[in-house]
């Protein structure tokens, strides 16, 4: 699951450059990255990215205006500036779970002395908001997703599985990637043993093999190749070593889980902006969450897929954006 992963829409606000960054430092030696941009005496807003392991994007902080909101992203654990780096085969990622996760965005939370604030993600950023509201309904006073996801294991067994019936030629390669003895597991767990392989060039073509059947994927838009940092092979390496630990253990989530509490988060009014043709995170995710989440709206793009780039997602983001800054 990615996010911004073709180039952004001419829609987006002028690129805004932070005006602090720095490391949060956890008790169990991790490094958290952290980017505060915009109004330092506006509005919070927490922006968490997608992958797991894609790391906060520049263009993400372009859909808040500026003068309004203060921004605030982070690299989550094991990727972008955040250590150590998922791509470090000496890193087991055992202190790298959804529960540490929301450890990090607390801690954030209570540094920058945040009462309450929008939280937007994307993607996986979708799942990992939605497990965060639930836990802390008290400290989120809105909610914008994108590209809806609730890690289940029926969205994670299509993303790896389901999807080849759109995919095939793709599908046949990411398959014919998976050595023999390997092959009578599933995708993600074959996917997994390579990335954690002794042997560092079958864990690299592990993770160029993993992307390359992603970025097949990602957008409505015709696609060629590799998004440019997808050609980055220790970017790769570290976001499929995430990806893979995450949808093994199924985010360390009850399967439907989300979904079932959706309840927890009434009274916070949320924004659902769904692309109609997304294939990495089907619409029917989002139209179960708008049904169980009271005050929530769900607004579909007819002719986008996953990418927050696609045309009409950024529109959409940027309205529910302002129209919570009015209000909030």
């Amino acid at each position: 699951m990615t996010e911004n992963a073709i180039p952004v829409p001419t829609i987006l606000l002028p690129a805004l450059a932070p005006y602090e960054t720095g490391f949060l430092d956890r008790p169990d030696g991790n490094r958290i990255f952290f980017a505060l941009s915009g109004n330092p005496n506006g509005k919070p807003a927490l922006l968490l990215h997608g992958g797991p392991g894609s790391g906060m994007s520049d263009s993400a902080r372009r859909h808040f205006d500026p003068a309004v909101w203060r921004i605030v992203q982070f690299d989550q654990r094991g990727c972008g500036k955040s250590t150590p780096s998922a791509g470090d085969f000496g890193n087991d990622l055992a202190d790298n779970t959804t529960r540490h996760l929301i450890g990090d965005i607390e801690a954030l939370r209570e540094r920058f002395q945040v009462q309450s604030w929008l939280v937007f993600g994307s993607s996986w950023g979708a799942t990992l908001a939605l497990v965060y509201a639930q836990a802390f309904p008290e400290h989120v006073r809105a909610i914008i997703l994108a590209g809806v996801t609730t890690t289940r294991w029926a969205e994670i067994d299509w993303l790896y599985n389901g999807l080849s019936i759109f995919l095939p030629e793709a599908w046949e390669k990411f398959i014919a990637a998976i050595p023999e003895p390997l092959r009578n597991r599933h995708p993600v767990s074959a996917y997994h043993a390579l990335l954690n392989d002794a042997d560092p060039a079958v864990r690299q073509k592990g993770a160029f093999d993993w992307h390359h059947w992603e970025a097949g994927s990602i957008s409505a838009e015709p696609q060629a190749g590799l998004p440019a940092r997808w050609q980055d092979p220790a970017f790769v390496l570290a976001r499929a070593r995430l990806c893979v630990h995450y949808f093994e253990n199924r985010a360390w989530l009850e399967d439907g889980q989300l979904l079932r509490e959706a309840s927890r988060l009434a009274g916070i009014p949320g924004v659902l902006i769904q692309g109609r043709l997304d294939l990495q995170g089907p619409p029917a995710t989002a139209f179960e969450l708008s049904k169980a989440w009271p005050g929530s709206e769900l607004v579909m793009i007819e002719n986008a897929g996953h990418s927050t780039a696609d045309q009409g997602m950024a529109e959409a983001i940027i309205a529910a954006a302002n129209r919570f800054a009015d209000h909030a």
